[in-house]
């Protein structure tokens, strides 16, 4: 990446925290619009986030041949995927083990036989985190 795209993407990360919260603080300062600017701050940082995550996997096809670059792309890629099965499934089983360890928490208190059965289910939702990091694994040995 040359220096001007790293200056723009640090110009774009700050500005993407400073214009949301300065629509905050101008207007009226609600719980509603609060809500809408962090919703927008967290849109605009994490989608520059990607963007730069891209372009620093893609490599300069006038300094190396199409074939590199064409590889080159494709393990920067390939990185991304790895990190996304992570990432995505991790968030996906902790939404699964807070709605499962919640209503288990109330099942044993009513019934502390019922212990067995709902770890079984909480187990259950965990083993989605372990799945996506498994196949992250697979990713990148693929990629090696």
């Amino acid at each position: 990446m040359t220096l001007a795209i790293k200056l723009s993407i640090i110009a774009a990360l700050i500005l993407s925290i400073l214009i949301p919260f300065g629509y905050f603080l101008r207007g009226d300062r609600t719980k509603k619009r609060y809500k809408k600017s962090l919703a927008y701050n967290v849109l605009f940082f994490f989608g520059i986030f990607v963007v730069a995550g891209v372009m620093l996997f893609v490599s300069n096809p006038v300094q190396a041949a199409q074939a590199s670059a064409d590889s080159g792309m494709s393990t920067g890629l390939g990185y991304l995927a790895a990190a996304l099965s992570t990432g995505l499934s991790c968030v996906g089983g902790g939404i699964a083990v807070a709605s499962a360890a919640s209503a288990a928490l109330g099942a044993i208190s009513e019934d502390p036989s019922a212990l067995g059965k709902s770890l079984i289910f909480v187990g259950l939702a965990e083993g989605v985190c372990l799945y996506g990091l498994i196949i992250s694994f697979m990713i990148i040995g693929k990629l090696g």
